[in-house]
């Protein structure tokens, strides 16, 4: 006699399930897809640059470079404006950048050859995306273009994948019916094909997706800074006090970088102190056509090289020059062997190190997010880390493709074809428990389950009210 119950329960569960993967599915599904066709562009951007802008990107490898400041000087003679940061070549056969904001106020870079200073040309900046049409598939993967909305939006995409993933597990379980929980595409064609190869590409490519979409969230505005909060206070992050030596500003890292390692660039940075006598004391004074920010000369740049340098900064490495009096010269790198990453401020009177950090110096948590985040951008292992990320990426356009077509097909014609709202709601307490545990987890998905939870209702009370009509 129980046997029946337990079935009727497990019955209502899976169709209260069904209908939640259901609706999920199609709401997030374009959100998806931004996501995975982007970020399987931008997992290649260096092979994109390097291939469009090769002209500007590489150059003729010779025994004897200039140095920084005759280099910064040949791109300033030929783009007057404001020094903001330089670059130097990463590699023999590479070019040097120098970003220059001009008279315009726009910031571009300008690509040198670092052996004879010649000017090879100019690329409004991308920051870290390193061209302008980078930096378009990087705001649109994280739809920076809408807003702060828009982050919310793809941050609760992200959040409900892992649930469809979930979901779908849930849901692909073999419950004695031949039609689920194959490992392979049985039925030749029609919905059932396109059911087949749904279930197919979740079950192989779930966990990877799982793990993009979690290693995606630490730049998201409401999880991501609940987790650097977190992490910030139970000392698993940045170590409180680390920086507490010099004075800090108010300035955030990720302000004067255009990258960093994610756990440091809500950190502020430190603050110059002026020699008595005034701020530009032992550095002359400049008229106010100076190409480079009032109290600091080209040559200065050369000593901070030299110095970031000899401390051991790897190839690839940007200095960001200070536009404020109390400003600091911020040598920073990123590389794709995350164990070389590197942040280093330096006084901009003096030359002097304030401050100087690399991933040995984060907590545990902050090491397994900089890990996460390097092999979530391809970074980790090469070009199979890109090949499996961007197998990844296609399975995840196939799974929206597949959903949206078994949608189009099983829909009654004028109708939505959503599942019908199970008649036991008692068995959907048990999925709301669920749901709530999820919902504190991911606030946004929580937030966007309230108001499908408000639907749910209304929809259950017309159903309610029709029959007794």
């Amino acid at each position: 006699m129980t046997d029946t119950p337990n079935r009727a329960a497990g019955a209502a569960l899976y169709r209260a399930v069904w209908r939640w993967h259901f609706i999920a599915g199609l709401i997030v599904l374009p959100f998806v897809l931004i996501l995975a066709v982007t970020g399987a562009i931008y997992l290649f951007k260096d092979e994109i640059n390097n291939t469009v802008h090769r002209n500007l990107r590489f150059v003729e490898a010779q025994s004897v470079a200039l140095s920084p400041s005759q280099i910064t000087g040949a791109a300033l003679a030929a783009h007057p404006g404001t020094l903001r940061a330089y670059t130097p070549a990463s590699a023999p056969n590479r070019s040097a950048e120098v970003d220059i904001v001009g008279e315009d106020g726009l910031r571009n870079t300008i690509y040198v050859d670092p052996y004879d200073g010649r000017v090879l040309g100019t690329l409004w900046d991308g920051g870290a995306a390193g061209s302008p049409m980078m930096y378009v598939v990087r705001k649109l993967h994280s739809l920076e273009y809408v807003g702060w909305f828009g982050n919310r939006l793809i941050e609760a995409a992200a959040g409900w994948m892992v649930l469809l993933v979930a979901s779908g597990i849930y849901l692909w379980l073999p419950r004695g019916r031949k039609t689920v929980g194959t490992l392979r595409i049985k039925a030749k064609r029609g919905r059932p094909w396109w059911r087949d190869l749904h279930a197919v590409t979740g079950i192989y490519t779930g966990g990877f997706i799982v793990f993009l979409a979690m290693t995606g969230l630490p730049w998201s505005g409401v999880w991501g800074a609940k987790f650097y909060d977190t992490a910030y206070a139970l000392g698993l992050g940045m170590p409180d006090g680390y920086w507490s030596k010099t004075p800090q500003s108010e300035v955030p890292t990720q302000d004067v970088v255009d990258r960093a390692p994610w756990i440091m660039e809500r950190q502020t940075i430190p603050s110059s102190q002026p020699p008595e006598g005034g701020a530009h004391a032992g550095h002359g004074e400049h008229a106010t056509t100076s190409p480079m920010p009032e109290g600091i000369e080209l040559p200065l740049l050369d000593t901070v090289i030299a110095t970031v340098e000899r401390l051991g900064i790897v190839p690839g490495y940007a200095i960001n020059v200070p536009t404020t009096p109390t400003g600091v010269f911020t040598a920073s790198v990123y590389p794709d062997d995350i164990t070389f990453e590197r942040v280093i401020h330096l006084d901009r009177y003096t030359g002097d190190v304030l401050y100087d950090a690399g991933l040995e110096d984060l907590g545990t948590l902050g090491r397994w997010a900089e890990w996460g985040i390097s092999v979530h951008m391809g970074q980790e292992w090469g070009l199979l880390n890109q090949i499996v990320l961007l197998l990844s990426c296609l399975a995840m356009v196939m799974l929206c493709v597949s959903a949206a077509t078994m949608w189009w097909k099983r829909r009654p014609s004028g109708a939505l074809g959503i599942p019908t709202v199970p008649t036991d709601w008692r068995i959907p307490r048990t999925l709301l428990g669920m749901a709530v545990v999820a919902g504190i987890f991911f606030p946004l998905v929580g937030l966007s389950m309230l108001l499908l939870l408000g639907i749910e209702l209304v929809a259950h009370t017309i159903g309610r009210r029709r029959k007794l009509a």
